[in-house]
């Protein structure tokens, strides 16, 4: 929680688009207050993640938060960690979803929130209007090409078509790339320049 207020403070007075790249999905609550405090209701967060990422304290045992990080968003989160304003479910866009709990998939039929997976990733763009705050979980990517994730799942999105993705996201009000987890300190050079292609995009 310490962290979550140095970042709002760090946020204050900001009047720019706030890219965050490193850490794990719970980098995006300060950045997603703040872009709710200033565009409302009219803000939609498009998350994209292998996983949905709607456990609860109850159904997630190691109580791991970035596992809860879109319920929490929606005011359904561990105290402190939860959006002041939450978001309505029809602020929420999920794709490139391919694994998850059932109690986690009994959450998002009860909410509504719209999901989609790999096959179906584009749908997500279907009537998408500005103002767009672009969450991405590294585990997305097809984990035989980009395996540097805490949490890789099969038969995920190639690289290109996430990059194609991103780039025809208009409005882009804010972003984090997340989750990315070297097994060293070398560094993967098709991994970085995903990274580098990913954040031209979102910043374009």
């Amino acid at each position: 929680m310490e962290n979550q207020r140095l970042t709002q403070k760090a946020l204050v007075g900001i009047d720019d688009r706030v890219i965050t790249i490193g850490g794990d999905c719970a980098v995006d609550i300060p950045p997603i207050a703040a872009a709710y405090t200033r565009y409302g209701d009219a803000l939609t967060v498009l998350w994209i993640d292998a996983h949905p990422d709607t456990y609860s304290p109850q159904t997630l045992p190691s109580g791991a938060f970035h596992g809860m990080v879109v319920r929490a968003l929606l005011g359904d989160g561990p105290t402190g960690l939860t959006l002041e304003h939450p978001l309505a479910p029809h602020q929420v866009i999920i794709t490139g979803e391919r694994a998850g709990d059932a109690s986690e998939h009994e959450y998002l039929a009860k909410t509504g929130l719209r999901r989609y997976g790999v096959d179906d990733l584009e749908r997500a763009l279907d009537g998408l209007r500005g103002p767009v705050y672009v969450h991405i979980d590294l585990d997305v990517l097809e984990p035989t090409i980009f395996g540097a994730t805490c949490y890789p799942e099969p038969n995920g999105v190639q690289p290109q078509r996430l990059i194609d993705l991103i780039s025809h996201v208009d409005d882009i009000i804010g972003a984090a790339i997340t989750e990315h987890a070297p097994s060293s300190d070398d560094v993967n050079p098709g991994e970085a320049e995903v990274i580098r292609l990913l954040g031209a995009a979102l910043t374009r």
